[in-house]
This record gives structure tokens, C-alpha cells and sequence, in this order.
């Protein structure tokens, strides 16, 4: 699929490659509550049929469509998803081998089940000429695998600046946002993301409650799991306001308000969004970039999964000192600046691309 949130990386993309990008995606799942793209500006969109199979870790999709895709584009070098439930990603893959041009697999890390006894994950990796990875700890975990580590590079997840940058140079924009989101003087928590279960917004509710009314916290994003939190809210802590998704000025103003951001679960860019605009953070399993971003005690802190007692342990520390938090928000945004920004992410995936295709001819 693609997101609202990945186009700018793939114009960006677009942009700096020599030929021509073009990209295959279709919907999400319905009742997933992922806001997609409206168009892109720069690479070539192609709709994907996509044919979801089963639920949970026992589900997998299917692209109808990609062989004429393949077979109009026909390119030199294709990147997709590196995760074995995307079934048609394997046909592709055979597709592109069998006349000798790389593939490169796009992946969080490797995939951690029950197929890894049987050696089937560290065989399905291998087939790719080489892997593009968010965090260091990523190429790490492929390493382990035995993937060659030439053949692994990071692209640092990021989102571009220059909508943070503008809101943060406005007089008075940070005031204005509080006003406009009806928030008082107390500090804000700030929660942004797709709300299902494994973002564990739950956890960070009942944490709210464990502490007390010194704090407001203002949750951003909707998705299945929304109505059970709002009830949860309702019942222990009502000093939460749900904004359902926001993009554009809206999310920004809800940055530009918060004064603490908390990630307990997984998640993905909102945590470089955050730093993005000069917020401390604090952050469980995110996207995996999270050991690269958070400098513990200097901009933010590391929590423990699934560890509610480290959770309350932190935010009543972090919430202890406000003028520390505004110094590690600081901290913060240098951090992501100089460790994650669009270029880097883009020159990652450029560096892959110039390896597989030095090596093109060599067995992948």
C-alpha cells in the first residue's frame, strides 16, 4: 500500500534517480485506517489489486496485476517489502532472477516465528541481492542471520522538515496550537499514531491515571482499537482528547503542543515527526530506529515492552522537570537532524541500488 505519510519519500526518490521510479500499490485492508496517498507528484503510481488472505500472523496478500506491471515497467531493479506473507513478492522475485536483475528487499528486520526452525526465513532472505534497513540494530539482527553485511544498508526512516521548520519559525505558533486543541497549562502527553492494540495506548491511558490529574493527554489517529480507548478514557482518565487523523497543519499544531511524547508500543515515523519538532521522547519497540534516535537521559528514554512499572517510572520523571524536558526536546531535533533526515533515507536506498547493480552479474 502507500501511506499519505511515504509519498514524500518516494518523490523524493524519484527525484534523484537517474531513470524513472514507478510504484505498485493497492488499498489496505478494510478497517485498518491507514489514510493513503492521493497521488504522487514525481514517481509513476501503478494500483495494485491487493487480495488479503486470513487474519493475524496466519494472513497474506496477494498483488494481482504485477506481472503486467513487471512486464511494462520492465526494470532493472525492483525493492519490495521483505516480509514472506506478501506471497506475490515471491513470484516477483523469481520473475526478476530468472533474467538476472536484482532485487532488493525492504525490511524492518528479519521476521522472528515459528518458520525460523525451519531454516525458512534465513533461506527466504538470502535470495535477495541486497536488504535496505531503518536502524542499525536491523542490520545487526540480518548479520545474525548470516546475510552478508556489505550486502545490508541503513535507511534511516525520517519525514521531511520543511513543514516542521516552517511552523516552528511562526510567532506564537506553539500558544495558538494549545488554544485551538482547547488544552490548558498543564503538560501534554502527546500519543500519535494508527490506534490498534500493539501501539499499547492502553498501557499509557492507565499510566495517566496512575499519576494523577498533572498532565492532559491528547491522542492522534484512529483505527479499530478507537473506541475502546475513548471508553477506557472516559472511565480513568477523561483529561484525554481523542483528534482522530490529522495531516498536514493540523498534526503539526498537535506536535507543536505537546510537551512530552510517549510511543509504549510499536509505531513507526511519528517518533522522528516528534523530534522532528523539538520534542523529548520516549519510545518501547517503535519501528526499530528507536536505539539509533533516543540517547537515554540526553533527549529522551528507552522504555522496556510491555513494562507498565517502567513506563509510570519514567513519565513521573519526565514530568518532574519540565525545564530538563524542554532541554532534551532540543536535544531531540539536533539528533534527527543530523541522524535521520529525508536525504539520508534517500542516499540509502541509492547506495543499495549502486551496489546491486555493480553486482549484477554475481548470483545473488
Amino acid at each position: 500500500m502507500l501511506p499519505a505519510y511515504r509519498a514524500p519519500f518516494f518523490d523524493s526518490l524519484a527525484r534523484a534517480l537517474p531513470g524513472s521510479l514507478s510504484i505498485f500499490a493497492g488499498a489496505p485492508r478494510p478497517g485498518e485506517a491507514i489514510p493513503q496517498a492521493d497521488s504522487l507528484q514525481t514517481a509513476k503510481w501503478i494500483k495494485a489489486d491487493n487480495r488479503y488472505l486470513g487474519r493475524g500472523k496466519l494472513s497474506a496478500i496477494w498483488q494481482s496485476g504485477w506481472r503486467e506491471w513487471l512486464t511494462e515497467v520492465d526494470p532493472e531493479v525492483v525493492v519490495f517489502e521483505a516480509h514472506p506473507r506478501l506471497l506475490s513478492n515471491r513470484a516477483m522475485l523469481d520473475w526478476m532472477q530468472t533474467s538476472g536483475r536484482p532485487v532488493i528487499g525492504w525490511s524492518l528486520g528479519p521476521v522472528r516465528d515459528g518458520s525460523d526452525i525451519l531454516g525458512l526465513i534465513r533461506s527466504f532472505y538470502s535470495r535477495f541481492s541486497a536488504l535496505v534497513v531503518y536502524s542499525r540494530s536491523a542490520r545487526q539482527a540480518f548479520q545474525d542471520l548470516d546475510m552478508p553485511a556489505e550486502k545490508i544498508f541503513v535507511a534511516p526512516n525520517s519525514v521531511e522538515s520543511a513543514f516542521a521548520d516552517a511552523l516552528l519559525r511562526a510567532p506564537q505558533a506553539r500558544p495558538q496550537a494549545r488554544a485551538e486543541l482547547g488544552l490548558d497549562q498543564r503538560p501534554v502527553v502527546l500519543s500519535v499514531g494508527r490506534l490498534v492494540p500493539q501501539k499499547r495506548v492502553d498501557a499509557l491511558l492507565r499510566t495517566c491515571a496512575r499519576l494523577g490529574n498533572g498532565c492532559q493527554l491528547l491522542i492522534v489517529g484512529d483505527g479499530p482499537d478507537r473506541s475502546r480507548l475513548e471508553a477506557l478514557a472516559a472511565e480513568i482518565y477523561p483529561a484525554t482528547r481523542f483528534t482522530g487523523d490529522l495531516r498536514g497543519e493540523a498534526l503539526g499544531k498537535c506536535f507543536l503542543a505537546g510537551d512530552f511524547f510517549v510511543m509504549p508500543g510499536t509505531g513507526g515515523l511519528a517518533l522522528q515527526e516528534a523530534m522532528m519538532y523539538g520534542k523529548p521522547v520516549a519510545a518501547a519497540e517503535a519501528d526499530g530506529s528507536q536505539r539509533d534516535l533516543i540517547r537515554e537521559g540526553e533527549n529522551g528514554w528507552l522504555l522496556p515492552a510491555d513494562d507498565e512499572e517502567a513506563l509510570v517510572r519514567v513519565m513521573r520523571e519526565a514530568l518532574g522537570n519540565l525545564p530538563r524536558l524542554e532541554k532534551m526536546g532540543a536535544a531531540s531535533r539536533k539528533i534527527v537532524q543530523e541522524t535521520a533526515t529525508m536525504e539520508k533515507m534517500v542516499n540509502g536506498f541509492l547506495a543499495a541500488m549502486r551496489y546491486v547493480m555493480a553486482n549484477r552479474e554475481s548470483k545473488p
